[in-house]
């Protein structure tokens, strides 16, 4: 956890295909991956059935980047699986990179993940234990070990075993074989989607993975699902722990899914948009009026697009935001970090001068990038800015595959909005708190909060201090009404 952006950062994305026929599977793979390159930009990968065998090409880059190469040539296979992936859990290393591709006691295996499993910890020092060598970092070799340890007698009935052992969040997509399987976790934490297209069955973590080809008869797994394509066709069974409760991550909707799909059984869009309704009729309220309404782009855009229609304050583009500026990266100093953001985002200054901006962002971690905009803008002759945020207050690490920092290093955790605001140089911050975000979602319940709330659905490794601090019994169910 804590990586040292001041944005959050999702593990991955993950895509499978399975064709009765023999097809051009590595290039089909390309297309939903591309789409889901904004889950995870520091590595990509694929591993496909070829003669028998599996084969595998992964590295350090992004799609465009690492599998150009399987848009030429045709590389016939029935089966293959894909990954995209940002390093939270083990480092930005090639030995990380997915899929994870072994041979074992149940045959060859190749497994891609998108979450973190919460209780990695103790399986990994179980596994240490009892003489396991570890290759990677990454939670997901847990997996393989645990699989090839199984003492089931076939790998179904061994996949079934793992994953009743494991916590936390985990869609994955595993080839085994000549089969394809994708899981969805009991607890539901992230979405996987299942579609249809010229007689292939495509599984990908978002449904607009899934539209770049074409695909027909979507459905978003359930939670507990274990879908198995093959030569003997489609066959849907269950974990058995499907009764826990579901915790679906609600940044998916916040932050990190494209605007264009659809997760949760919701709309990306319309859920965004109806946040930034949500922000500007608490403004009402408090009679805070401004003159423009600005997003941060492209992370606040359809929120300000709800504000501005909710408000009548008009929209514009008053940021410009760079998309050739490549990863963010640390700067040592205060005048190079903001020299950092000025290469991805610059003020339009006809737009914004003279003008009471209201900021809209999704969310605030340390505080330092917003610190940034508000001097860029205030330099470009903003009269005012107003930071509004469609994310309550981030106050809990995450362990169900977000890399929020520490507590200590969320300035929500240091100081009030007011104190935010002096901090950064801007007139106000608002919040949009958790009571009103679930007043915009369809099934409120069925989320996880415990980034905001400190609520976990699931125990997770805090240390005594953090423990110390989270809500007792009868406020989380005060938080949960």
């Amino acid at each position: 956890m804590g990586s040292s952006s001041d944005t959050l950062k999702h593990f991955c994305g993950v895509a499978g295909i399975y064709s009765p026929v023999p097809a051009n599977i590595p290039q089909h793979l390309f297309f939903p991956l591309f789409s889901l390159q904004h889950r995870g930009q520091e590595s990509a990968g694929i591993a496909y059935r070829k003669d028998g065998r599996t084969v595998a090409y992964k590295d350090l880059g992004m799609v465009s980047t690492v599998l150009s190469r399987y848009l030429s040539g045709h590389r016939e296979s029935t089966v293959g699986i894909g990954h995209v992936r940002y390093s939270t859990h083990g480092g930005n290393k090639l030995e990380n990179a997915q899929p994870l591709v072994v041979q074992c006691n149940k045959g060859e295996v190749a497994v891609a993940h998108n979450g973190n499993i919460s209780n990695a910890l103790q399986l990994r020092d179980r596994l240490v234990h009892e003489g396991a060598i570890f290759q990677t970092s990454s939670d997901t070799e847990l997996i393989l070990h645990m699989l090839s340890r199984s003492r089931r007698d076939s790998f179904d009935t061994a996949l079934e075993e793992v994953l009743e052992a494991l916590e936390g969040a985990y869609t994955m997509v595993l080839m085994h074989d000549d089969r394809l399987f994708a899981v969805r976790d009991p607890n539901g934490f992230r979405p996987l989607f299942v579609g249809y297209h010229d007689g292939m069955t495509i599984v990908a973590s978002e449904s607009c993975a899934l539209d770049v080809l074409g695909c027909t008869g979507q459905r978003e797994l359930e939670p507990g699902d274990i879908l198995v394509l093959g030569p003997d066709g489609e066959q849907n069974r269950r974990i058995k722990s499907v009764g826990r409760k579901r915790a679906q991550c609600v940044f998916e909707l916040i932050y990190f899914a494209r605007p264009d799909s659809r997760v949760f059984g919701t709309g990306v869009y319309t859920a965004r948009k109806n946040m930034g309704r949500a922000l500007a009729e608490v403004d009402e309220l408090d009679g805070r009026g401004g003159d423009i309404v600005v997003p941060v782009p492209d992370s606040g855009t359809t929120a300000a697009l709800g504000y501005a229609e909710a408000s009548g304050i008009p929209f514009d583009f008053g940021l410009t935001r760079n998309h050739y500026a490549g990863r963010s990266f640390i700067m040592p100093t205060t005048a190079e970090r903001e020299l950092a953001v000025r290469m991805k985002l610059h003020p339009v200054t006809d737009v914004i001068a003279g003008k009471s901006v209201m900021l809209i962002d999704d969310s605030l971690v340390r505080g330092t990038t917003a610190r940034s905009l508000v001097k860029l803008l205030k330099r470009a002759g903003a009269r005012e800015v107003h930071l509004r945020l469609c994310a309550p207050e981030l106050r809990w690490p995450c362990f169900f595959g977000i890399d929020i920092p520490t507590r200590d290093e969320l300035i929500s955790n240091k100081k009030s909005p007011d104190e935010i605001a002096a901090y950064i140089g801007a007139d106000s911050v608002r919040f949009l708190d958790i009571a009103h975000l679930k007043n915009v979602l369809a099934k409120p319940k069925d989320f996880c909060y415990a980034c905001f709330s400190g609520a976990y659905p699931l125990a997770v490794p805090l240390t005594e201090d953090e423990r110390r601090k989270q809500p007792r019994d009868h406020e989380i169910l005060e938080m949960e009404q």
